[in-house]
């Protein structure tokens, strides 16, 4: 789906069902996925994953939109432009899809495991944190490909072969989505600590620990 959201169309109606679909299973699997220690009813998930959809596809579909209106003479322009884009939408789809964890706080626990509240700034972290390691994962993925093409280009098989380059576009957004996404996961722990001090008053107030943790999410 990374790949398909990177594909030009021709026009902006041959483009909306595949920023659709790929925005629509990154809310998906965000909300899913992310620290649900807090109360949430169920169609309070189902309007943030609309909203969250919604925003990212329309700010996902921009630089295609701008790509088609106007004839921009840098290369580079026109070929970076989409995957700055996607890092930075992917981002926003994971602070946007998450958005009640800084609202309502996650659980913030001792080193026994017992929980000791809930903290609003432990949750934006929690979501800081994931949305960068997002960006990373969908950006790298969009641009190595990006760099494998335009060398390719320039070779003699592409001018043979020229509808090869898209064959090689996908086989290396492949690659580097499997290698780039455990490198994503592990960027930083999927059980996080945070110094008390950095918590809410009434979080310092509950224990004497210098220390707590708290779920990250995925």
């Amino acid at each position: 789906m990374v790949f398909l959201s990177m594909v030009p169309g021709k026009s902006l109606k041959s483009m909306i069902l595949p920023q659709l679909s790929f925005w629509s299973y990154s809310a998906a699997f965000n909300i899913t996925n992310g620290n649900a220690s807090y109360n949430r009813h169920p169609y309070e998930s189902v309007l943030l994953g609309a909203g969250a959809v919604a925003s990212t596809t329309f700010f996902a579909l921009f630089p295609h939109l701008f790509l088609i209106k106007y004839e921009l003479k840098s290369t580079l322009l026109r070929r970076t432009l989409p995957v700055v884009i996607l890092a930075h939408v992917s981002a926003m789809n994971v602070l946007a899809s998450r958005s009640l964890e800084t609202t309502r706080g996650i659980e913030v626990m001792n080193k026994e495991g017992k929980v000791i509240g809930y903290s609003r700034r432990a949750g934006a972290k929690a979501v800081r944190d994931t949305a960068t390691s997002r960006a990373v994962l969908f950006g790298t993925s969009a641009l190595i490909p990006e760099v494998f093409a335009n060398f390719y280009k320039r070779t003699p098989l592409f001018r043979r072969y020229p509808q090869s380059l898209w064959t090689l576009k996908l086989s290396c957004t492949v690659l580097v989505m499997g290698l780039m996404a455990p490198v994503s996961f592990s960027m930083f722990p999927n059980i996080e600590r945070i110094q008390c001090s950095k918590l809410e008053e009434e979080i310092q107030s509950a224990t004497e620990d210098t220390e707590l943790f708290y779920n990250r999410g995925v």
